[in-house]
């Protein structure tokens, strides 16, 4: 079972719409009792990172959170959710993130050394170059998926999982023991999305190794 995490600034119909296609069951909850009874955790969002994080301390979410991921419990964040998962953020001011990636939250340039410009946000379908291996990306060797976003994360390599070019190399996927994150949206993704869902059902039904 997996419990979607609601702080009021997720896409919570569209990710419990992909849910159902995949007939897995799934709950949407703010209270930190009822999401300790999930197998795994979705945290999505969409809005300002500052906001994000400030409501989650509010709802007490966050030492929830940490308290879930140190237990072992698996956790995916989705867009604004995966930037989230990082030390930091620049957008509106400095802001604390929940720490679990290292790397700081910025916003992509939209203009390269040779003057050329790209828009932000960043929306559309872009291709995922695949960079290190991942129970999240079984039989997944690329693909197009959709983004929405204006900030990025600069990052090591080594927690980032597949990348898409916009401008500025983008983290698309980000994974460190049992927290995963797509920059990008698999509920909006197509077949491609659905199947990074899936396998992240199977992670946390504990059917691969992570």
């Amino acid at each position: 079972m997996i419990g979607i995490i609601d702080y009021g600034m997720g896409n919570l119909y569209s990710v419990s719409k992909a849910l159902e296609r995949m007939n897995y069951d799934y709950f949407i909850s703010s209270s930190p009792d009822e999401l300790a009874k999930a197998d795994g955790l979705i945290l999505p969002g969409v809005g300002s990172f500052k906001d994000a994080m400030g409501i989650l301390h509010e709802k007490g979410l966050v030492s929830f959170i940490k308290e879930s991921v140190a237990k072992g419990t698996p956790l995916l964040g989705i867009c604004l959710g995966m930037q989230l998962l990082f030390e930091e953020s620049e957008e509106n001011g400095l802001t604390q993130g929940l720490g679990f990636l290292k790397g700081r939250i910025t916003k992509i340039p939209g203009i390269t050394a040779n003057g050329e410009t790209y828009k932000v946000p960043h929306m559309g379908w872009n291709d995922l170059e695949l960079k290190n291996p991942s129970p999240l990306l079984k039989d997944i060797e690329g693909g197009h998926v959709y983004f929405v976003h204006s900030y990025f994360a600069e990052t090591d390599n080594e927690n980032v999982i597949a990348s898409s070019m916009y401008d500025v190399d983008v983290p698309a996927v980000v994974g460190k023991g049992n927290v995963f994150g797509t920059q990008f949206h698999p509920e909006k993704s197509s077949e491609l999305g659905l199947k990074i869902l899936q396998n992240y059902a199977a992670i946390v039904e504990k059917k691969v190794t992570i």
